[in-house]
């Protein structure tokens, strides 16, 4: 019989997932959850708007990897040993099924993060899984009998043979120190997923108005994002701005969040067929005032601000619609140009670009590099994903790995 003392550190998808596999795993083990606040995972709780963005329907590894800036090289091979149909068959086993929408994502069918809360804390309860809150980790010591001692807030003391760190990302350089002493190379860490601050700019008194599919274009840089884009009364938000903020972490961490952004608000269309769509309106509806008449799929409200942006009046009908402000409408809709300056993160739901280098992991089994039986998992690594449930397939690939590669 296996009486291995397991310690794993982090109460947030990764952890949970690691610490569930473990106790049911590994028998006769002891399994021990720390969590440095008086919340468990509260990140689930929030994600997809309160419902859940449990995984993403990317059935692909090749493919699935491509949504992550950090760690696709290295994610191959944990998704190659812990799918997304992995994951879902899962949930599935203990009750819970999930449902793909248009864009992919996968939630609970019941669109409650509850569901997901309620199913991880029973499989935990039943594993035999100990949870202990408000635990904060400050110095960990690998002892010569290959024992790990953990000492904590308040003068507590823990022992373990094994242990898992999942304890997520964090944006203050100083809250990897407890790991910077164990001797691992921390790679900084800068916001990955932000919406845009566009102090200022008249566009924001259209907040709450979105299109399905826009281009967004980060000047001086290689960044290119297309998705839905949602105009917010900070500026601008959605999974097209959300993706150029994760691949572009770093490099706009660098412009201190000062930089020009470009928006084709309808990027199928090129600029000769918006000059196409738009002699066929003049032809068509001559008469018809421009403010009133838009001749692509646009929202009414946006529109009408572009209309104005390009100085064209009220009054004007399409038949004397003069060359040099027609020139400037299709400039507004193919390439929109915006100064950004700043980001807001959701602080519940914040992700991080940074944290353990990729190097000093084996991704075979999630173990570091340098201690033996310590191993990772989730977010506390150099790994991070685009919004639509990526970031938690990685904290159930890496989790479960971690828990099956222990012994």
């Amino acid at each position: 019989m296996n009486s291995k003392r397991i310690i794993v550190i982090g109460g947030g998808a990764a952890g949970f997932f690691a610490a569930i596999n473990c106790a049911q795993l590994h028998n006769g083990c002891t399994v021990t959850l720390l969590e440095k606040s008086s919340k468990l995972l509260s990140k689930v709780l929030v994600s997809g708007g309160g419902r859940c963005n449990v995984t993403n329907a990317c059935f692909d590894n090749a493919l699935l990897i491509k949504n992550y800036p950090r760690g696709e090289k290295e994610l191959r091979n944990v998704f190659s040993r812990y799918s997304v149909t992995d994951t879902i068959s899962w949930f599935k086993l203990r009750g819970v099924e999930l449902k793909t929408e248009a864009d992919g994502r996968m939630f609970p069918v019941t669109d409650k993060s509850e569901t997901i809360v309620n199913c991880l804390m029973e499989e935990a309860e039943n594993a035999g899984v100990k949870i202990k809150l408000n635990v904060e980790i400050t110095e960990i010591v690998k002892n010569d009998n290959n024992t790990f001692t953990l000492k904590a807030n308040g003068g507590r003391v823990f022992e373990c043979d094994k242990l898992i760190i999942a304890a997520g990302g964090n944006s203050k350089d100083t809250a990897y120190n407890w790991l910077k002493k164990l001797g691992h190379t921390i790679i900084k860490p800068v916001p990955s997923l932000f919406t845009f601050n566009i102090p200022d700019n008249s566009i924001t008194q259209l907040m709450g108005v979105s299109v399905p599919h826009a281009k967004v274009c980060i000047a001086g840089t290689k960044i290119e994002t297309e998705g839905p884009l949602l105009i917010t009364h900070w500026g601008m938000s959605g999974p097209s701005i959300l993706k150029a903020s994760a691949w572009g972490a770093r490099s706009l961490s660098d412009l201190n969040y000062n930089f020009i952004a470009y928006v084709n608000w309808l990027p199928k269309y090129t600029e000769e067929k918006l000059r196409i769509e738009f002699a066929n309106q003049r032809a068509e509806n001559p008469s018809k005032l421009i403010l009133n008449n838009c001749p692509v799929e646009l929202p009414k409200r946006l529109w009408e601000y572009f209309v104005n942006k390009a100085g064209i009046t009220e009054t004007i009908r399409w038949a004397d619609l003069p060359k040099k402000n027609s020139n400037i409408l299709i400039s507004i809709i193919i390439k929109d140009e915006y100064k950004v300056k700043g980001k807001t993160t959701f602080k519940e739901e914040f992700v991080t670009c940074g944290g353990i280098s990729l190097k000093e992991i084996d991704f075979t089994t999630m173990q570091s590099k340098l201690i033996t039986d310590l191993y990772f998992a989730g977010e506390i690594m150099d790994v991070d994903g685009i919004t639509g449930g990526f970031n938690f397939q990685n904290a159930w690939s890496s989790g479960w790995i971690a828990a099956q590669s222990i012994y």
